[in-house]
């Protein structure tokens, strides 16, 4: 179960986190559109899973890589957005959210 404060900050990294994205992540050589869909964070919220959608889903991996090379800077750059709101900021995790290519694909089969 998640707790009340658990639900904010995770409210809280998923709006900075996407600004991040948004804004910051051409610099890195990520040139897909990408969404920050599920945080997921830790009862001490010294770590949180971050699933993100890739558009096109055909570089997923790629991005995924690259985003994972650059976690610190992403990292750091949550830190200087969010650090006066909490003490701790978590580590990051990046993992690719497909439930939408999933979902294609369960409606693709349904057709048939």
């Amino acid at each position: 179960m998640s707790g009340f404060r658990q639900n904010k900050v995770e409210s809280l990294l998923k709006r900075d986190l996407s600004s991040i994205f948004q804004l910051e992540t051409k610099g890195m050589g990520i040139n897909e559109m990408v969404s920050v869909t599920v945080i997921r964070i830790s009862p001490d919220l010294s770590f949180a899973k971050v699933y993100l959608s890739i558009f096109p889903s055909t570089n997923a991996s790629t991005v995924i890589e690259i985003v994972k090379k650059h976690g610190s800077q992403i990292r750091g750059i949550l830190g200087k957005k969010i650090g006066k709101q909490v003490r701790i900021i978590p580590e990051l995790a990046f993992y690719v959210d497909d439930s939408l290519d999933y979902s294609e694909r369960i409606e693709e089969l349904l057709k048939k």
